[in-house]
């Protein structure tokens, strides 16, 4: 099969695409023929250029959450046949008490290919009418939404939520999930067009915390008041004071995501005085929250946000775009 391997650390161009034997499905695995899977800044660029808090074993093959179709299964096998269309969780095991969990595109080898390996278990049905595509974006953000929002958060009907980096991934399903419970959402992103490709998805302000003052203008737009939940996943050391210095008395932050470094300063004295929460959290996902979010998106309530989709080849190319942030929304490979 063709792959786009990586047999050391560094830029865009350590991915080479060549010819390596395709795996074989042992027990309770099947084998999937790929059809999409995203580039995502962390487990993708990040693993990649070997600064992610887990270093790959190589060669490695990158892809956190590919989807496609069943092109073999192992022994043992019976929940899936061949023609299956599935989607894949990226976390293969659970973590436990003195260890994280094994992910896929990580720990083993992932989607940057023509076919993948997994655990039959690790595979989820993408519902009938639903293209890889939306399928590959859907899985891999909108459950961990869902879940923050949901049970992290406790958001309730009418409370206000400013998601930040409400142009991306993650951004986009916040933005979805929170508007799903009744809640009044305001979308921050470093551009303008990104604001208004993030209000066109269901916000209802929008806020470039580029060119305007945060905190300032998500209190004019809550009567002062401030927001009750900010949604973050950027951990940028001049954006999230800004994030914090939003919510209202007793709201909560959660953050999932590092992606602007992940060091960051605390207000100490408003955290006490005002008796906010800080959050972290990947959400805890699981298969019905997978099928609540893919079948909202065959059903045209939950949508994505795709910049570009690109063949494997141009693999390269598309983690310089997702490092220049140079599109607005995901990027898509097709093996």
């Amino acid at each position: 099969m063709k792959a786009m391997v990586i047999r050391e650390f560094g830029p865009p161009e350590v991915m080479r695409l060549e010819d390596v034997p395709a795996p074989v499905p042992g027990p309770d695995e099947v084998l999937v023929r790929v059809h999409a899977v995203s580039v995502n800044r962390t487990l993708d660029l990040a693993v990649r250029a070997g600064t992610y808090a887990v270093r790959a074993a190589l060669p490695h093959v990158l892809g956190v959450d590919p989807s496609g179709v069943v092109a073999a299964i192992g022994p043992g096998v019976t929940t899936h046949t061949v023609g299956d269309r599935v989607v894949m969780r990226q976390i293969l095991r659970p973590g436990g008490a003195t260890a994280g969990p094994s992910l896929l595109g990580v720990h083993a080898w992932g989607g940057y290919a023509e076919f993948v390996k997994v655990p039959v278990t690790a595979t989820h049905p993408i519902p009938n009418g639903l293209d890889y595509v939306t399928a590959t974006v859907v899985a891999r953000h909108a459950p961990t939404a869902l879940s923050m929002l949901r049970d992290v958060a406790r958001l309730a009907a009418g409370e206000w939520v400013l998601v930040m980096g409400a142009s991306g991934g993650l951004g986009i399903a916040g933005i979805q999930v929170a508007k799903s419970f009744g809640a009044h959402v305001i979308a921050a992103a470093g551009a303008d067009d990104r604001v208004r490709a993030a209000v066109g998805l269901g916000a209802d302000a929008g806020v470039n915390y580029r060119a305007q003052d945060l905190a300032a203008e998500t209190r004019r737009l809550t009567g002062g008041r401030g927001v009750d939940v900010v949604f973050e996943n950027i951990a940028d050391a001049d954006l999230f004071p800004k994030a914090f210095a939003s919510l209202a008395r007793h709201g909560r932050l959660i953050t999932a995501g590092a992606h602007g470094g992940g060091t960051v300063p605390l207000d100490i004295k408003s955290l006490y005085l005002n008796g906010l929460t800080v959050i972290g959290s990947t959400g805890q996902v699981t298969p019905d929250d997978l099928t609540v979010t893919l079948r909202a998106a065959a059903e045209g309530r939950h949508r994505v946000l795709v910049d570009r989709v690109l063949p494997l080849s141009e693999a390269a190319l598309a983690h310089r775009i997702v490092a220049e942030r140079s599109g607005t929304g995901k990027i898509v490979l097709q093996p």
